[in-house]
């Protein structure tokens, strides 16, 4: 299990985002604070997670912030479409029991089809045991989510209803190619190998299984748009606040410089 401390600090701003979607537009930010120390560690821990099971990470995963410096538009694709490191405490500075960390591999761009065509999305995570990913549904996203080694991954689902909130309809979903019903709130184990389908509109809430270790989940799916396709049932932030108690090891998928010009 990761076991790293949070500082407990937070502070609050409110915000509009405008967006094409019904619901979630007026938004709470309560924006947590973490240490870059701990982000380091967070993102060398997963490195050592992955190794464990033998996925590999490109090559860019590994840049460090002063390559970073040098780099041209030809890595525009990582940069405009948030691939690489993410970490997110959801604005409560609580990472240890509500937060996740993550590596998109691969997304396309809704906002620049032309440029970045690719129609599908592919990230892994690191899920402690009984660290929480809070309950949100996507529009448009479908998503498998798989249990990629480690421990049991536990997925609550409702389906989402009217202005936001939790129905009391039963849940369709497809484990593995079969087909399941889920009642309202039920829940679903995924052991290493199993994974699971979930269409728009299916809320759903994740962590590790007590006692069965940190869990590595991968995701396949509809191109990854954070900024229009989230809706939590919770107001809640994305980015934490970062003290810089040291200097990053790498940075996070928001902390790109521009591209460096040809010279």
């Amino acid at each position: 299990m990761i076991a790293m401390k949070t500082l407990p600090q937070t502070f609050s701003i409110e915000i509009t985002i405008e967006t094409h979607q019904p619901f979630c537009q007026y938004i709470f930010l309560e924006i947590g604070v973490m240490k870059r120390s701990e982000i380091n560690q967070l993102i060398e821990q997963a490195c050592g997670y992955f190794a464990a099971i033998n996925f590999q990470l490109p090559p860019f995963a590994f840049w460090s912030p002063q390559f970073w410096q040098t780099v041209g538009v030809e890595a525009d694709e990582i940069r405009m479409n948030g691939l690489g490191w993410d970490v997110t405490d959801y604005g409560l500075g609580k990472f240890d029991d509500i937060g996740l960390l993550l590596f998109t591999i691969r997304n396309g761009n809704f906002a620049d089809r032309e440029t970045y065509p690719k129609g599908y999305a592919e990230k892994v995570m690191v899920v402690a045991e009984q660290q929480v990913t809070p309950w949100h549904y996507h529009w448009n996203k479908r998503e498998d989510i798989i249990n990629r080694g480690g421990g049991n991954l536990v997925i609550e689902l409702h389906r989402a209803g009217e202005d936001n909130s939790l129905s009391g309809e039963q849940v369709r979903v497809s484990i593995d190619g079969m087909r399941r019903t889920v009642e309202p709130g039920g829940m679903v184990i995924l052991t290493p190998g199993e994974s699971i389908c979930l269409e728009p509109y299916v809320y759903h809430t994740f962590y590790g299984e007590a006692n069965k270790g940190t869990v590595i989940v991968g995701e396949v799916s509809d191109v990854n748009d954070d900024q229009n396709d989230n809706c939590f049932l919770e107001k809640l932030g994305r980015f934490p606040d970062i003290v810089e108690d040291e200097a990053p090891l790498r940075l996070l998928c928001n902390e790109y410089p521009p591209a460096t010009p040809v010279r």
